[in-house]
């Protein structure tokens, strides 16, 4: 071996050194792009601009006539364990007589369809429309589905619909929010309220890292990106749209030759429909809002459910959002709006880039680990850092210790102590989740450029939180007794 010879050691060392280098330097540059939105929060905060609004619970607000018909639009695939859960429950907690709930089934799926009528108690409110084609399609063309059957109602009654809400076939509404909702809806054309991933029984640690994520992005992302006016996008479910901009939506699509074959407001050929929808709401010159309230007991208004409780399906519905977000949407919409706009799109689609440096993050982690061992056992020597490396590894482990503050400060703030504990080591469980979903966003995203069929690639749904009572006690329409004291001190409700 001549002197200028390098063992493979040595090159094993030097690769370690400049993935390390690597990894930590848009590990640090990621960080720095949270705490900007930290720091937004927290001035909000202290002027007062984060604050959740605190609202009166009246006793005809559930059941007083709205500003005009709601329709409130719910597809349907293979739900049968909960869509009669979620009429039962919606059906009571909303008593508005000019709400009408439309639920969209395949003739093909006769057991959602005997769940459905089941669940009617013969309310006129509740509108079954059965698709003309089997399933499954997509969600955005079983919406659509929906939306020409509003429109045919409208004909018949002489009369349009104020505005349409969307929900998913295993949500829990709030008795507020449809009230809540059409009073904002005066003075915007896009509403989007919180969602509140309930913790489930059994479940704390795959399910439960959506309550972390949740009680986060809906307490502090989106109140932000709605203070900037960086547009909202809808996460499908509790969210309301103004009649006439989906009018104005169907209108544009048409005018574009290569949306006419879609018929209707929602593109059928995008994983994220719900996504898309408000932020071309935004693109449209329309209004959007974000809307946090509170009860006086310190109940949030939001949409309540449960989110998978296995790794398999996490992923599956992980690999949905990414695709559609990260790939689709940047092939779909671009790059519109504002410099602030593109920001929230850079962090909107970043899930795939993210996904591959968090893998090389634990990798490394696992290199290291051997190295240390082969350097214990003499089979080599110790690997030595730069300064600039063991400066910027400091950096990003302070910036981890600030994250985890902010996921358990987030995540305690709704649902207690104990997960907010949880949610720092399931940081490492949503990290795992999410490389899994990237890589296999990716292979689908490269399939479908070659022609692979778009399908409603739908998460299975088991169990209601209406009906799992000891945890929608304590987690869900009710406050829990500690919160309910810090809340007679206050007199506003924070976010």
């Amino acid at each position: 071996m001549g002197p200028t010879s390098i063992s493979f050691s040595e090159w094993f060392a030097f690769l370690q050194g400049e993935l390390f280098l690597f990894a930590a330097v848009f590990f640090l540059i990621g960080a720095l792009d949270e705490i900007a939105v930290d720091l937004a929060y927290i001035m909000m905060r202290f002027s007062g601009h984060a604050n959740t609004q605190k609202i009166i619970e009246r006793p005809d607000a559930q059941s007083k006539p709205l500003s005009g018909m709601a329709a409130v639009f719910i597809p349907t695939w293979q739900e049968a364990p909960v869509i009669g859960a979620t009429l039962r429950h919606a059906l009571a907690a909303w008593k508005h007589p000019n709400m009408r709930i439309y639920i969209g089934c395949y003739r093909n799926d006769p057991a959602t369809l005997e769940a459905v009528m089941a669940a009617s108690g013969g309310d006129p409110r509740l509108r079954l429309v059965i698709h003309d084609r089997a399933g499954p399609s997509s969600k955005a063309d079983c919406l659509n589905r929906l939306y020409g059957a509003l429109q045919v109602d409208e004909q018949r009654m002489g009369e349009a619909a104020h505005m349409v809400v969307l929900h998913d076939a295993e949500d829990m509404v709030d008795p507020l929010a449809l009230a809540a909702m059409d009073e904002a809806i005066e003075t915007a054309e896009f509403v989007q309220i919180p969602v509140l991933a309930l913790p489930q029984p059994g479940a704390r640690w795959i399910a439960g890292h959506y309550s972390d994520e949740f009680a986060e992005a809906h307490a502090k992302t989106m109140v932000v990106r709605h203070a900037l006016g960086a547009g909202i996008p809808g996460a499908g479910v509790g969210c309301a749209i103004v009649r006439d901009m989906l009018r104005k939506i169907v209108d544009v699509q048409e005018a574009e030759a290569e949306q006419a074959l879609n018929v209707g407001p929602f593109p059928v050929d995008s994983l994220t429909e719900d996504y898309e929808l408000g932020l071309c709401v935004k693109a449209l010159g329309g209004r959007d809002k974000f809307l946090r309230l509170r009860t006086e007991t310190g109940r949030l208004i939001a949409t309540r459910a449960y989110f998978p409780a296995k790794a398999e399906d996490a992923i599956r519905q992980k690999t949905r959002w990414i695709q559609g977000i990260a790939l689709q949407g940047w092939d779909r919409m671009g790059w519109q709006g504002s410099l602030v706009q593109k920001w929230m799109q850079m962090r909107d689609r970043r899930g795939p880039f993210a996904a591959g440096l968090m893998a090389c993050a634990y990798g490394l982690i696992v290199l290291s680990g051997l190295s240390w061992i082969a350097a214990r056992l003499g089979w080599q020597g110790p690997i030595e850092y730069s300064p600039i490396l063991w400066g910027l590894l400091a950096a990003n482990l302070t910036a981890l210790a600030w994250r985890s503050l902010m996921r358990f400060a987030f995540t305690a703030r709704e649902y207690g102590l104990v997960e907010g504990l949880c949610s720092i080591p399931r940081m490492f469980i949503s990290n795992l989740i999410a490389i899994l979903a990237g890589r296999r966003a990716m292979f689908a995203y490269i399939r479908s450029l070659r022609g692979a069929p778009l399908v409603w690639d739908k998460t299975p749904h088991k169990h209601h939180p209406s009906v799992m009572k000891p945890r929608l006690e304590q987690h869900s329409l009710a406050q829990p007794k500690l919160a309910q004291v810090k809340m007679n001190q206050r007199k506003q409700v924070l976010a």
